[in-house]
């Protein structure tokens, strides 16, 4: 069996791939003071990297967890990125929920499983 484990630090890798399917670890803005639509974008725009830099891309997402700060302030407003950003034909299983950040100035983490392209 083979693990391979990229962007590796102390607590977490940043990409594992396993038997063909591509785990993510959360990620979050590059500017945690944005609004939250740039915060999304931010993020998918880092999911969109580390998913080629995995060899796959957001074609071949196979599910989505999604962390909002402030889920009945900012779920439609996220959801309209999310929304431009996902690829029609190609729609993840996705949960969303509310959830206490590791910092209080996120807004928002995502997390994708993704398969590897044939």
């Amino acid at each position: 069996m083979t693990i391979e484990r990229i962007d590796s630090a102390g607590r977490a890798s940043a990409i594992v791939i396993h038997n063909g399917t591509v785990y993510l670890s959360g990620r979050v803005a590059e500017d945690p003071e944005a609004d939250i639509q740039e915060q999304t974008r931010s993020t998918l725009a880092r999911v969109d990297e580390l998913l080629n830099k995995a060899g796959t891309n957001k074609e071949h997402v196979l599910s989505a967890t999604i962390y909002l700060r402030d889920i009945a302030n900012h779920f439609a407003l996220m959801n309209e990125v999310w929304n431009d950003w996902v690829v029609d034909g190609h729609q993840p299983a996705r949960a969303c929920v509310e959830a206490h950040m590791a910092r209080p100035a996120l807004l928002v983490e995502i997390s994708v499983v993704a398969a590897m392209p044939q």
